[in-house]
C-alpha cells in the first residue's frame, strides 16, 4: 500500500507542502505538474528552485503574481491585514499569521485591499480545469478555513471574508497541494505531531498569541507542541490542508521508504526549516474509524436536499445517503446519512444543522474493515486509464476510474458504456497475459 508520512516538526504552510511533494513526482510528473499549474492562473507562475536550510538540500517553491513573489494573507480574515512578529528577528518569513508567502514587511506593495467571500473562491475555484477530485478537495479545505475563522470572530460563515491582497498565490499553494496528492495517489496520507511554534502575532484588534485562534480551531483533535521557536510555525493554511488529508497523526508507520521529499521555507531558524514527505510501501491498515451522522427529514424537496448533499461533500464529508421512510403520522421523509472523519464530527454536525432543516442529528462511531486500496494503470484503446484496485482475505476486485472513462468517452465521442466495457475488457486481457 502506497503511503505518504507528512513530517512537521517545523509546521507546515501550503508552499513548503506542495514543494515537499513536488520532490516525490518522477521527471515527467514534476514537468506535468507545472504545465498544469503555470496554465491555470493568469498572471499567477510556480517556479521551483534549489534551497539549502542547515545543510539540507531541497526545494523551494516561488509563486509569483505578475512577476512578483507576493505575500499572501492565507485567507486571513477579521484579523487584519498586517500582521508583524512581536519577537525580535527580521521579517522575511516563512511562518507569519495568513502568510503562506514571504517578504519584506517594509515593501510597499502598492495594493488596494479588497475582501473576496468564500462563494467567491468557490466560484473561482470551479472555473478552474482541474479534475473534480481536486477542485473538491480545494473547496473543502476552504471551508475548513471559513469555519474555522467564524468560530474565532464569532460571526457566521456567511459573513466571512477572505483578503484579496496575495489571494491568488494562497489559492495557487492549496490548488497546487491538491494536485500534487492526486498525481502521487497515495493510498493512506498520515502525519506527524504539528510543531507549532510560539511567540505573539499583531493583528488589527491586538496582540494575539501563536497559534493563531484560527489555527488552533482547523486544529483541534490534532496532535501538536510548541516549542522554544519564536514564530508562527503553522500557518491556517498550512493546518487546513494537514486536517484535510491526513488520516492519523502520531508516528511514521511502518514502511519501506522508498523517496523522501524536503519543501524548503526562506526564514532561517535554529532547526531546519523544512516539511518531509516520505513515500514509501506498508502494510495493510488496521481497522479503521468512522462517524456516522444521522437525521431524519421530511419538510426538504429532493433538490433542497441534494444541494445540502453538494455542500457537505465539499466541507469534508466522506459519503451522503438518502433512503426513503415513513415518519410519524404517515409522513413520508427520508433517512439523510452522512459519514466523516472522527475529528471532523462536530464541525460536519454544525453544517448539517446549517444546510438541512433537521433540529438535531444522531451520531455513531463505527469500526470499519477495509480492503488494501491502491490504483494501477491499464494501457487501452482509448489510452491509459487509472484502475482502482481492492485486495485482501483472498478478495480482489478492479474497477476503472469513472472520471477517466467519462474523459476517455467524451473524447471518443461514443457512449459512456461502450467505453466502460471496453477498459472492463482491457482488463481482464491483462489479467489473462500475466497469468
Amino acid at each position: 500500500m502506497k503511503t505518504l508520512y507528512l513530517e512537521c516538526n517545523m509546521g507546515a504552510a501550503g508552499d513548503m507542502l506542495m514543494a515537499a511533494l513536488y520532490e516525490l513526482m518522477s521527471e515527467s510528473e514534476k514537468q506535468d505538474f507545472l504545465e498544469t499549474m503555470n496554465r491555470l492562473f493568469p498572471g499567477v507562475e510556480i517556479h521551483p528552485r534549489q534551497a539549502v536550510t542547515c545543510g539540507i538540500t531541497g526545494t523551494h517553491m516561488d509563486v509569483t503574481v505578475r512577476g512578483e513573489e507576493e505575500h499572501s494573507h492565507d485567507v486571513a480574515l477579521g484579523c487584519g491585514h498586517d500582521h508583524d512578529h512581536i519577537h525580535e528577528h527580521h521579517h522575511e518569513h516563512d511562518h507569519s499569521h495568513a502568510h503562506d508567502h514571504h517578504h519584506d514587511h517594509d515593501h510597499d506593495h502598492g495594493h488596494t485591499h479588497h475582501h473576496t467571500a468564500p462563494a467567491d473562491i468557490a466560484a473561482l475555484l470551479d472555473a478552474l480545469d482541474i479534475p473534480a477530485e481536486v477542485r473538491d478537495s480545494a473547496k473543502s479545505i476552504y471551508a475548513r478555513i471559513a469555519d474555522a475563522e467564524s468560530k474565532a470572530h464569532g460571526m457566521p460563515v456567511e459573513q466571512i471574508h477572505f483578503h484579496e491582497v496575495g489571494a491568488m498565490d494562497a489559492v495557487a499553494d492549496v490548488v497546487g497541494v491538491c494536485l500534487a496528492i492526486h498525481m502521487l495517489h497515495p493510498d493512506c496520507i498520515t502525519a506527524s505531531p504539528v510543531h507549532l511554534g510560539s511567540g505573539q502575532v499583531r493583528c488589527a484588534h491586538g496582540i494575539v498569541p501563536v497559534p493563531a485562534p484560527a489555527t488552533a480551531h482547523l486544529l483541534e483533535g490534532v496532535l501538536c507542541y510548541t516549542g522554544d521557536i519564536r514564530g508562527e510555525l503553522c500557518t491556517p493554511t498550512g493546518a487546513a490542508l494537514l486536517t484535510h488529508f491526513a488520516e492519523s497523526f502520531g508516528p511514521m508507520p511502518v514502511m519501506s521508504l522508498e523517496k523522501t521529499g524536503y519543501g524548503v521555507g526562506k526564514k532561517e531558524f535554529p532547526a531546519a526549516n523544512c516539511v518531509r514527505a516520505f513515500w514509501g510501501e506498508s502494510g495493510a491498515p488496521q481497522q479503521a474509524e468512522i462517524v456516522e451522522l444521522c437525521c431524519h427529514i421530511d419538510d426538504m424537496t429532493a433538490e433542497a436536499l441534494a444541494f445540502a448533499g453538494e455542500q457537505l461533500l465539499a466541507q469534508g464529508a466522506l459519503d451522503i445517503s438518502c433512503a426513503p421512510l415513513t415518519m410519524k403520522k404517515g409522513r413520508a421523509g427520508v433517512s439523510f446519512t452522512v459519514l466523516c472523519k472522527p475529528r471532523d464530527e462536530g464541525r460536519i454536525a454544525h453544517a448539517i444543522l446549517r444546510e438541512t432543516t433537521t433540529n438535531g442529528v444522531r451520531t455513531r462511531r463505527c469500526g470499519k474493515y477495509i480492503l488494501t486500496p491502491s490504483v494501477k494503470t491499464v494501457e487501452t484503446a482509448y489510452g491509459p486509464i487509472r484502475v482502482k484496485c481492492a485486495d485482501g482475505e483472498g478478495i480482489h476486485r478492479k474497477k476503472p476510474e469513472y472520471e477517466d472513462v467519462a474523459s476517455a468517452a467524451r473524447t471518443a465521442g461514443l457512449p459512456f458504456q461502450k467505453v466502460w466495457e471496453d477498459v472492463l475488457s482491457a482488463i481482464r486481457g491483462e489479467v489473462s497475459q500475466n497469468g
